[in-house]
């Protein structure tokens, strides 16, 4: 059958194909940032505790960051389509479920669903477009359209969820996943076909298993010691997870079929390009969940405004997103990279000038500027870290720079989140873990308002401060490591991409 299958140009059905599967993609994709201006009205309808608030902001994020790559292999297993219609069914339960959570507690399990179809969704995407599109030049085009809808989503989440909560109630953020997912369910085995990979290697249960618990634990540690101070349980569970997290990558230099090829990142081109998938990501998440905060809570704009207030900076990104390619063909790789995290570095700076009782222009030019930095992030990670490696490497080299996006969106509320959280704990008056919190108390002086919203936005400074200062060390360490002319074009490093995702699903 392989044989029959010749570079040819792309019918009406790849084209609708791949349509279809970008309603997923943009689903998962907006699901990770939705929640960000929508936190102050679950807030006040659910009253989570602050440990519970980030739960519920980046549970999601970790359960699609543990599980991608091992949901990759169990696709290339038993079937990508097979395994689509699954996720895609399971997101719409999640979906469902969260938008009626009567609780915290409920939300999170149910954003825990979310996250774990949304890892099924993702690579077996990649793997089903190559499946559509035969003809290299056109698959590496559908995979760039793929990436730009995914960044779009994480830029339009907080927008789209800004307009709907100024019209409904918070659940409906979720419930508009469900047409969706509805049409993808019934279009998708008409215009789609299953993919399975020649080879596929088993899935080790025990590595899976460790990585969720590692990072969970590790996660629950710093939450914790931020929203409640150093204690027993908070230092117990950051041990048990660092070592749990150890006995994974030892684990995986063990395996012949490991679920994270550590050795890859003994070239520094590969490893730049994966930490430069991932900090942005951190900055980006923390920057949209605090600035959200700032703008609704601090200066008391409506949830329309400040989502209204996002719209340049995610145009910003989309479009960059778009034209990243085209231009890393005239000035390089590496002058992509340095530009990226220069401009995010300077972005997140701006935001250090906003104060109580204005920024609103502050943080205008913060999310236009940073989000230059996000969009060529976004362009070229998998490109670079794909093209630093042998051709036989190259599936587990984009499956690692996917991870590191899903990771570092998480990270970022995890650390950059739980440091503003603690310096609100220490620095606010001392009546409620989160700025929200404090406000919805009745009878508040004026003196303990002006208190709260000013350590509110101290957190911010600080947590755009550090994020800023790693972003300027990154770009420092990718201007030492990284050579003036790395291998290939930007469609030469696509083209691996779409190659290997060939020979892995048995296109040919």
């Amino acid at each position: 059958m392989n044989a029959q299958r010749v570079s040819h140009r792309p019918g009406l059905r790849a084209w609708l194909g791949l349509l279809v599967v970008l309603g997923p993609v943009l689903l998962v994709a907006m699901d990770g940032s939705v929640l960000f201006v929508a936190m102050p009205k679950v807030t006040e309808a659910l009253s989570p505790t602050a440990d519970q608030a980030l739960w519920i902001l980046d549970v999601y994020g970790f359960a699609v960051g543990s599980l991608l790559i091992a949901f990759g292999s169990i696709g290339d297993r038993y079937g990508r389509l097979k395994l689509l219609m699954t996720g895609a069914a399971a997101f719409g339960m999640g979906s469902a479920g969260a938008s009626f959570a009567p609780g915290p507690e409920l939300l999170i399990a149910f954003r825990t669903l979310m996250g774990v179809a949304g890892a099924t969704l993702l690579p077996s995407v990649l793997a089903v477009l190559c499946e559509l599109f035969t003809d290299p030049r056109r698959r590496a085009r559908a995979i760039g359209i793929f990436a730009a809808t995914f960044a779009a989503g994480f830029a339009l989440g907080p927008v789209v969820g800004g307009q709907l909560l100024s019209r409904f109630w918070w659940g409906s953020v979720f419930l508009i996943n469900l047409p969706v997912v509805a049409l993808f369910l019934i279009l998708a085995p008409v215009l789609l076909r299953e993919v399975r990979a020649t080879q596929a290697g088993h899935v080790d249960a025990l590595s899976v298993l460790l990585s969720a618990v590692g990072l969970l634990l590790t996660v629950y540690a710093v939450k914790d010691a931020a929203t409640e101070g150093l204690t027993a349980t908070s230092a117990g569970a950051g041990i048990a997870g660092i070592v749990i997290l150890g006995w994974f990558a030892r684990r995986q230099g063990r395996l012949e079929y490991p679920l994270i090829d550590f050795g890859l990142f003994r070239d520094r081109v590969f490893t730049i390009a994966i930490i430069t998938g991932l900090l942005p990501l951190m900055a980006w998440s923390a920057a949209a969940y605090l600035g959200a905060g700032y703008l609704q809570s601090v200066l008391g704009l409506s949830v329309l405004h400040a989502a209204l207030l996002a719209l340049p900076g995610a145009a910003v990104l989309t479009v960059t997103c778009i034209v990243t390619p085209a231009l890393v063909g005239r000035i390089g790789k590496r002058a992509a990279l340095l530009t990226c995290h220069f401009c995010v570095a300077v972005g997140l700076l701006l935001l250090v000038p906003t104060s109580v009782s204005d920024g609103i222009g502050w943080y205008l030019a913060s999310t236009v500027v940073a989000g230059l930095g996000y969009g060529i992030s976004f362009s070229v990670v998998a490109d670079t870290a794909v093209a630093a490696v042998p051709a036989e490497r190259a599936g587990s080299a984009a499956a690692l720079a996917e991870t590191s996006n899903e990771i570092g969106n998480a990270l970022g509320i995890a650390l950059l989140g739980s440091l503003a959280a603690l310096l609100f704990r220490t620095q606010g008056p001392g009546i409620a873990g989160t700025l929200s919190e404090t406000l919805q108390l009745p009878g508040l002086a004026p003196g303990v308002i002006s208190d709260a919203k000013t350590a509110f936005v101290t957190g911010l400074h600080v947590a755009a401060i550090v994020a800023g200062v790693l972003h300027c060390a990154l770009g420092l360490l990718a201007l030492r490591w990284i050579p003036k002319t790395l291998p290939g074009t930007a469609d030469d490093g696509a083209k691996p991409l779409a190659q290997d995702m060939g020979e892995k699903t048995g296109v040919r």
